[in-house]
């Protein structure tokens, strides 16, 4: 499966699916004009790349680093979400990292609160340095 990437414009953020990895990455403000269609086809690919795991695969890892996203986004992120979770309760390694500068206190909330719905994935939160690195 071909990696899928865009670049970050105005609206949407950068997006880099890298199936062969099993790397995926959001990364800046995300208010798309139409959020189905930035975010469906991408979706779809990871539904359908996430289905073809097994137990034995290497661990499938999202790293988001997010600024703001909308209403739209937040349901898009949510899919994501889910469908990292459903193939997690499948016996397939899941991990989440959500990079958040630790002055924002709304990009945190978003990430606790997201953080809440995963049982069988790993969430986790990954304060950002002020060099806007991470730890690894």
């Amino acid at each position: 499966m071909d990696t899928i990437h865009r670049e970050a414009t105005e609206r949407s953020p950068e997006l880099r699916f890298d199936f062969a990895n099993h790397r995926f990455s959001l990364a800046g403000e995300s208010y798309p004009e139409d959020a189905a269609a930035f975010f469906g086809p991408p979706i779809k690919a990871m539904a359908d790349y996430l289905q073809s795991l097994s137990e034995t695969s290497e661990p499938v890892v999202l790293e988001l680093r997010m600024r703001y996203f909308n209403s739209s986004s937040a349901k898009a992120l949510m899919n994501i979400f889910q469908l990292l979770e459903r193939a997690a309760a499948r016996g397939v390694p899941t991990h989440v990292r959500w990079l958040y500068d630790p002055e924002d206190d709304a990009m945190e909330e978003f990430g606790e609160d997201f953080a809440e719905d995963f049982e069988h994935g790993r969430f986790e939160m990954v304060p950002l340095t002020q060099n806007g690195g991470s730890s690894p």
